[in-house]
């Protein structure tokens, strides 16, 4: 079900859409899983902090409270039982505290010793205490690390200093709570990532074989991972065993049309040769040979090297071998590169066929040829330029058409049949490139060759 939003908010989600979301399955998954994560881990510590927390921080400074009130009240009553009751204090809740009088109250308040204020340890305190003495001046610090607590109530009869452990008013049960779900977490995680990775990994590697299966290179595979996965792998290897079996039945189909058509033409050849010269036999004999050259043409069209195995082939080297054949034409030729990555996996006579045919379009039409080789990291680009008549731009997807000829600037003195973009084309393709046809800075006709690395 998708919600369909105005046009300019509909872009907008769309351009945080591919700014902000992964693009990979692996990473969009584990935001998936990460998300939600984080989310139980903030309510659950809210949670925790609007509950158990608040009753046992409240609850413990309540009592610290209590207690302080009870012995302010009893030394307030009886002043000379004093040391009697620091003695309890001290014995039985583990708590300090003496009478200041005098001029030594502003000193002890003033007392550098003392800690910053830190709310989430001694805010439940201060509320209590605010309760408890309505009228007294009272404040809480922490000394010593935050391992203890300093109270002072400032009364009529002087100023009461309180020490106590902090652990009287906090509970440090908050931090192993925290630290038992970030690590639970953080185990929940880890055993995701590694489930995930091997999940995606299988699809990963089925998306490698079928894109060098495009390219015409056969990789090993077996199929792995989940039922989904394993029966996706599955379906692509019976699609290409019906593939190449197609491919095959084809090849040996044509083999056998080869040999039937070649037979009778060669015998209509050798019948004409034991026959008077006249112009209506040697137009006879020239309709055989255009015949022949149609036969091999289509024959080698659809064959499209595919028994070939693949190797590392040099294009550098391959493309100097092409132009060393055409370097005694009368045309010009010139050829650049970058001397960067060269080298491509491929079948090396079925590039060098497809590199050929582009470049010998190139010398029957023009007379001055340029040809550049650039390749980075992502691709190889092959550009062949001529200063020849062109194709115009409305007839430049139909010339790679099977038997397509342009009237005007191809016919049969050329010596072509209409297949040679169309091979070219093929080839390429297979290799998981891509041929453009473009205009030339030379005035002709560019010719743009591009096969992934």
């Amino acid at each position: 079900m998708h919600i369909k939003f105005p046009g300019k908010m509909e872009k907008i989600l769309q351009y945080l859409k591919l700014k902000m979301l992964p693009n990979t399955l692996f990473f969009r998954t584990m935001l998936l899983i990460f998300v939600p994560l984080i989310l139980v881990q903030v309510v659950s510590v809210y949670a925790f902090f609007n509950g158990n927390w608040e009753k046992v921080g409240k609850r413990l400074s309540d009592n610290l409270s209590n207690n302080i009130a009870v012995a302010i009240e009893m030394t307030g009553k009886n002043p000379s039982l004093l040391p009697e009751i620091q003695q309890v204090y001290e014995n039985e809740y583990n708590m300090e505290f003496e009478l200041i009088t005098g001029d030594e109250q502003l000193a002890v308040k003033t007392n550098t010793h003392y800690g910053k204020e830190y709310k989430i340890v001694t805010g439940f305190l201060e509320e209590s205490l605010h309760k408890k003495f309505p009228q007294a001046i009272t404040s809480v610090y922490l000394m010593n690390g935050r391992d203890d607590v300093v109270v002072l109530v400032e009364m009529q009869s002087g100023l009461y200093r309180f020490k106590t452990s902090t652990k009287k008013i906090f509970s440090s049960s908050i931090f192993g709570f925290v630290a038992w779900m970030v690590s639970t977490s953080l185990l929940l995680f880890l055993v995701a990532t590694l489930f995930l990775r091997i999940q995606v990994r299988s699809i990963a590697t089925l998306a490698q074989v079928a894109e060098d299966f495009g390219k015409g290179i056969n990789t090993p595979f077996k199929p792995y991972g989940s039922s989904e996965v394993r029966k996706a792998g599955i379906a692509f290897i019976k699609m290409k065993e019906r593939i190449q079996k197609q491919i095959s039945e084809r090849t040996q189909m044509l083999a056998g049309v080869s040999h039937d058509l070649r037979t009778p033409l060669t015998r209509m050849r050798l019948q004409l040769a034991m026959l008077p010269d006249s112009p209506d036999n040697k137009e006879f004999v020239e309709d055989i040979g255009e015949m022949e050259k149609m036969l091999d043409g289509y024959l080698a069209f659809v064959s499209g090297e595919g028994g070939e195995k693949n190797t590392f082939v040099d294009m550098n080297e391959l493309i100097l071998s092409i132009i060393n054949k055409f370097r005694n034409t009368k045309a010009m030729i010139r050829y650049s590169t970058n001397d960067q990555v060269s080298a491509i996996q491929g079948r090396e006579q079925a590039l060098k066929r497809a590199v050929t045919n582009i470049i010998s379009n190139a010398f029957n039409y023009g007379k001055t040829i340029a040809v550049a080789l650039e390749s980075n990291n992502n691709k190889l680009e092959i550009t062949v330029d001529d200063d020849g008549p062109g194709i115009p731009p409305e007839k430049r997807e139909e010339v790679f058409k099977a038997f397509y000829r342009l009237d005007e600037s191809r016919n049969k003195e050329t010596g072509g049949v209409g297949l040679g973009l169309s091979i070219a084309r093929d080839i390429i393709t297979s290799h998981g490139g891509k041929i453009e046809l473009t205009d030339s800075e030379l005035g002709g006709l560019r010719v743009l060759i591009s096969i992934p690395l």
